[in-house]
């Protein structure tokens, strides 16, 4: 196998998966009243306390449509808004105990949801993919629009 070969086998398994488990959050998501990219933020709060500007990076999105992304999750009472300790001039996003706890649901009936698909694997394998993976997802690739490609034909 040429490895063009076994990279094209990768890209296609990591979009089919990607397809899988993104298919599994919109529908978790939805069940909760929750876009893909609010389930993105809650799973990025977890464990963070990023300032907006760096949240607006990470996903891809303006600061404005992250602002009402924000305010919406915070009318909910899933995160908040508050100040940075290392700067007073930059706001940071936090998420409530609520919002914790719905986190910590949709984790729940994402991993049941997923179930199916991962319970074919034994517990080395699952943990060989796991590590697999690792180095495939850290850092996280950046969210910004690649250059537009000139189109076939046109001056």
């Amino acid at each position: 196998m040429a490895p063009e070969d076994s990279t094209d086998d990768l890209i296609d398994g990591l979009v089919r998966s990607a397809f899988q488990v993104m298919g599994v959050l919109t529908r978790v998501g939805a069940e909760h009243d929750l876009s893909l990219t609010q389930l993105r933020v809650l799973g990025i709060l977890r464990d963070r306390r990023p300032r907006m500007s760096d949240l607006a990076a990470f996903l891809g999105l303006d600061k404005s449509t992250l602002s009402g992304l924000i305010a919406r999750a915070e009318r909910r009472g899933l995160l908040t808004r508050g100040t940075s300790p290392e700067d007073k001039r930059a706001v940071v996003v936090l998420i409530t105990d609520e919002g914790r706890d719905l986190t910590q649901r949709l984790y729940e009936e994402a991993r049941e949801a997923l179930a199916p698909a991962t319970g074919r694997l034994d517990p080395e394998q699952r943990e060989q993919l796991a590590r697999l993976l690792e180095p495939l997802l850290s850092p996280p690739l950046a969210a910004t629009p690649r250059p537009e490609r000139p189109v076939p034909g046109t001056p």
